[in-house]
């Protein structure tokens, strides 16, 4: 007897289990946000490292990165382990993402110099290394969670609420760190704390989810051949130029803040309240943003989401002195276009996965978001690389009041820079063309493949 198409759709995922799924991005996130925020100012304030030498640390580990996130990408699709192809993976990762943590926060007291820079630089590759082997696993587990075209969205939207709680509790340890005459006290509490939360959310996550067994083994086996897929698939190659400028810009915000704070606004006892003013916007909005990206479409709230931030953050180039209202306004407007852009992104991407099975008859989630998580990191180095230059190269000098050239240039690479970037990035995905009718299309061939057996894995539609 043969299996129609309704009988091949699945029941909802409870409530239970996309929180259970999402639990660790908690502690995930913390770390990411706490490193993006406030690392560099920690290094070059605290521990003297000169703001060159951390740009460049941050880019080499990028340039890592485009050995370690397709390595990632590929064995996880290949990974037939009986603990899943996942979360092996997984939880394979929580000894090194708490180590490295660690050491990033905590240089020997006794280290100066080319010590701690290297130091740092041994923490820096280290820590996004164990992330890479987290986060691409964890991703492409969530775009299997759910095959239904919005219930992706709302799986992705309850990760993109509980990874900026993580965000926010940074702002506490940031906060801690720049009220603390002993910061690396606080900062030594805080990797402790963090560390072990961390594992113990990421360990709950590996034994509560249960992957799909009909995806074991289905990876393409050619690594080559995998990524060539990716660049061949038309929806995957337009996002992937988006996510090239769109991270670009991005890339500045994050780690200028404290700057932009201290040394243009002059209040930076408000540095973690201009933060919040950005984050609780862009929690708080994910349950309006998901019905209406069920309206609107994915692609319209995608677009939404950057011409909002760019527009957000282009008007932070007038900040000035005390300008304490200004920045609050805009920071609000930012996490609004923030919000609405982290439900969709990943949601979009899932249906890309979709298309390339379609083509090909693999699924090779893994390596798709490798490739995603590659390109963001990539323009995330460079930029982050280019910042560091910047701020040497016009005058800046730590603790100290800023010259106007070193003010032009912070609020260049904050206002400016994103503005551009954002505004390129929405123009490029006005021609992406994978909507919700285009991809029932997709679902209905997959599944009369599945009902069939699988014949046909190769045509395209």
């Amino acid at each position: 007897m043969s299996t129609t198409n309704e009988e091949l759709k699945e029941a909802p995922l409870s409530l239970q289990s996309i929180i259970n799924y999402n639990l660790p991005t908690i502690g995930v996130g913390f770390m990411f946000f706490i490193v993006a925020l406030y690392l560099m100012k920690f290094s070059t304030d605290v521990l003297l490292i000169s703001p060159a030498i951390m740009g460049i640390i941050f880019g080499v580990s990028r340039i890592w990165d485009a050995v370690t996130d397709p390595l990632a990408g590929y064995f996880s699709d290949r990974t037939t382990l009986k603990s899943g192809r996942r979360k092996s993976w997984i939880f394979a990762s929580i000894i090194p993402v708490v180590a490295s943590f660690y050491m990033m926060w905590n240089p020997p007291p006794s280290f100066t110099g080319w010590h701690v820079n290297l130091w740092m630089g041994a923490a820096v590759l280290m820590f996004y290394t164990s992330m890479t082997i987290f986060v691409v696993p964890h991703t492409s587990l969530g775009a299997e969670l759910s095959l239904n075209y919005h219930e992706r969205t709302k799986i992705f939207g309850w990760r993109h609420m509980l990874w900026n709680t993580g965000s926010l509790l940074a702002l506490v340890g940031m906060f801690l760190l720049i009220r603390s005459d002993s910061p690396r006290e606080v900062a030594y509490n805080i990797t402790l704390i963090a560390g072990v939360t961390t594992a113990v959310l990421i360990a709950w996550m590996a034994f509560s989810i249960r992957e799909r067994p009909e995806f074991q083994g289905r990876g393409e086996t050619n690594p080559i051949t995998a990524f060539s897929d990716v660049w061949k698939n038309k929806h995957a190659k337009l996002l992937l130029v988006v996510f090239l400028i769109e991270s670009s810009g991005g890339a500045t915000i994050g780690i200028l803040t404290p700057y932009i704070a201290e040394y243009v606004v002059g209040r930076p006892e408000h540095t973690v309240f201009y933060i919040l003013a950005y984050l609780v916007p862009s929690i708080a909005s994910v349950p309006l943003w998901i019905p209406i990206s069920k309206r609107v479409g994915k692609k319209a709230m995608w677009m939404f989401s950057m011409f909002v931030t760019a527009f957000g953050f282009g008007g932070m180039f007038f900040l000035t002195e005390g300008a304490v209202v200004h920045i609050f306004v805009l920071a609000f407007i930012c996490g609004l276009g923030a919000g609405s852009g982290a439900v969709v992104a990943p949601s979009i991407q899932s249906d890309i996965i979709d298309y390339d099975e379609v083509q090909t008859g693999k699924r090779k989630e893994g390596t798709y978001f490798a490739a995603w998580n590659l390109v963001f990191k990539s323009a995330t180095g460079f930029t982050l690389m280019l910042t560091g230059f910047v701020l040497s190269a016009s005058g800046f000098e730590p603790n100290v009041a800023q010259t106007e050239s070193a003010k032009t240039a912070l609020l260049t690479l904050y206002a400016i820079f994103p503005l551009v970037c954002y505004s390129i990035g929405a123009l490029i995905f006005s021609r992406f063309s994978l909507n919700e009718a285009e991809y029932e299309k997709i679902r209905e061939e997959l599944d009369s493949r599945q009902a069939s057996g699988g014949a046909g894995a190769n045509e395209q539609v």
